[in-house]
């Protein structure tokens, strides 16, 4: 369908998407992302009932004594349910992980939930990411698992699940070694209910990517705490911001996590891809694993030129089909302006052909006449069943110059 403007005719900047879609209507998507209409950051949800042709559009309210809120991330769970995730804050202080949910396919959303509170400067959760489990073959269908991790000095990767769809939290597990870099974690659920919790340490040595899986609804994590994670891959960051002139947005090295629970080629698979440096420029890298466990040497899926900077990357993987669906923003058409791209495999990651999703390319400095900080750290790849992508990115695209957030197949 026809790239759409979802917030194009709404006051404000906007970034930072994260898309669901209903797995039964899947003519209902929701749509979460970071509003500074108000003068400060506010979640803002759009609501499609027509496979994203339109549009509805509102903000979530804040929790009591928070002044500002980012990085939403939104899933699904039978039969008409939409979880938030965000975070809270006062500036630099009290970071605090909140969710919403909806029972009625966002019509309206229940006031938020506190997961895990922040205080001043000490302990500041941020990069929350929301995983709900819908594998017909689980015994644990319907839980919510969210994971975060406490940003300033070192780090830690922090879980928590919810098994009555965010009305409460459980006590956060530690998934990660606290001495550390990390940025955010993802999460993807298996073809039985397994759990696997991904996160790319950056540092201070030997960057990598790795991996604890849940084999019990996410009551426990292999292996233990006091053993290694187990290990994707090493990673070479990229530099942020990208060596290309003009570029001044920070661009983190972040994993994107998908499981296929189909009953196709490659049901059971695990798959896991980042942006990675290695090659003197920015490229995405995906490794496939049989069982989580098992990792082999990555590979590229964009095909993209030499030199060209590709980052961002978010994977979706058909729960009917196994079709494998990652989407980025790259600067391989004009070397300056950005475009999404999506990489796709029918064949379960034997192979990869890549399609640019955007209609016209942009600049990611958009009005400003000097390099902007910061485009977000993230768009959101899903699928609406049985078989079609649904992406969302924010851009900069003419006419409005502002950044919006657009939605395509």
């Amino acid at each position: 369908m026809p790239v759409v403007n979802i917030t194009g005719a709404l006051p404000g900047n906007h970034f930072e998407p994260s898309i669901a879609v209903n797995s039964v209507l899947s003519n209902f998507m929701c749509v979460v992302y970071v509003d500074d209409s108000l003068g400060t950051g506010r979640i803002g949800v759009s609501i499609s009932s027509d496979g994203g042709q339109t549009w509805s559009s509102s903000i979530l309210p804040q929790p009591s004594g928070y002044e500002s809120a980012e990085a939403p991330t939104v899933d699904y769970t039978f039969p008409n349910t939409f979880i938030v995730a965000a975070h809270v804050f006062n500036g630099i202080n009290d970071g605090t992980i909140v969710t919403y949910t909806s029972f009625n396919n966002g019509a309206n959303f229940n006031p938020p939930v506190i997961v895990q509170r922040g205080y001043g400067v000490i302990i500041h959760n941020d990069e929350p990411f929301i995983a709900v489990d819908r594998s017909p073959g689980s015994p644990y269908r319907g839980n919510a698992y969210v994971s975060y991790t406490p940003l300033f000095n070192f780090s830690a990767i922090f879980f928590q699940r919810s098994v009555n769809e965010g009305a409460s939290w459980e006590t956060p597990q530690r998934l990660s070694d606290p001495r550390g870099f990390h940025d955010r974690a993802a999460i993807a659920v298996g073809l039985s209910g397994e759990v696997y919790s991904g996160y790319i340490l950056t540092g201070p040595t030997n960057p990598s990517a790795n991996l604890r899986i849940s084999y019990d609804g996410g009551a426990s994590f292999f292996p233990q705490i006091a053993r290694e994670s187990i290990l994707i891959s090493s990673v070479v960051p990229v530099p942020s911001p990208l060596p290309v002139p003009g570029y001044g947005f920070r661009v983190q090295t972040n994993l994107t996590l998908g499981a296929d629970i189909s009953n196709g080629l490659g049901s059971g698979n695990v798959y896991a891809a980042w942006n990675d440096f290695r090659n003197g420029y920015s490229d995405i890298l995906l490794s496939i694993s049989p069982d989580g466990q098992l990792w082999p040497i990555p590979t590229s899926i964009t095909g993209a030129p030499p030199g060209t900077q590709n980052f961002f990357p978010s994977i979706t993987v058909s729960p009917s089909t196994g079709t494998i669906r990652i989407i980025y923003y790259t600067n391989r058409v004009n070397g300056f302006l950005l475009d999404v791209f999506v990489a796709e495999s029918f064949n379960g990651g034997g192979s990869f052909s890549n399609r640019r999703l955007t209609d016209a390319s942009f600049d990611p400095n958009g009005n400003s006449p000097t390099p902007v900080p910061l485009i977000g750290d993230y768009i959101t790849a899903a699928t609406s069943l049985p078989d079609t992508l649904a992406a969302v990115w924010n851009a900069t695209t003419p006419p409005t110059g502002k950044e919006d957030i657009y939605f395509s197949t």
